[in-house]
């Protein structure tokens, strides 16, 4: 997934030069759903109780922390133009890059996922680059397309 994270990031900076979008990115914890606020909490103070933990109380809180949901490691894109703000999951983008049915994933529970073998050299079995930066350019120029136009023109946007 690192070279599809790699080609990403880089179109999506080559994107944000051309528009009037300011970007920044973060990391975020996806949630089972269902978890209740409690249990988020729980899990919050159970990790910074760990951190501050003796060598003899850290199994017992960690098979505390095990009991309770695990958040999924997620990185969003925060566009901002103005008082508008998008926030693009990067790990779905990954998904659509990485696979030929990712929608179709998503819509029906179940689907086995199909792995892009077009963006694999078919002699080495290596990442093909110019395959996978295609795809993922044309993805995030997708996702650029239909973002609200910019009220301020680019040019004026460099004063900032």
């Amino acid at each position: 997934m690192q070279p599809v994270f790699i080609r990403l990031i880089d179109n999506i900076r080559k994107n944000l030069e051309e528009t009037g979008w300011k970007g920044s990115y973060r990391d975020v914890q996806r949630w089972p759903d269902g978890t209740s606020p409690e249990a988020q909490y729980r899990f919050q103070k159970l990790q910074e109780e760990i951190a501050q933990a003796s060598a003899e109380e850290v199994p017992g809180l960690r098979q505390a922390l095990e009991q309770l949901p695990q958040p999924v490691p997620g990185y969003e894109l925060l566009l901002q133009d103005g008082d508008r703000h998008i926030t693009v999951d990067l790990w779905e983008v990954c998904y659509q890059i990485c696979f030929l049915n990712y929608e179709e994933m998503q819509q029906t529970l179940g689907t086995p996922a199909i792995v892009d073998v077009g963006l694999l050299d078919d002699e080495s079995g290596d990442v093909d680059w110019n395959q996978l930066d295609e795809k993922a350019k044309q993805i995030v120029s997708d996702i650029f397309s239909k973002l609200p136009k910019s009220d301020v023109p680019l040019a004026d946007k460099s004063d900032e």
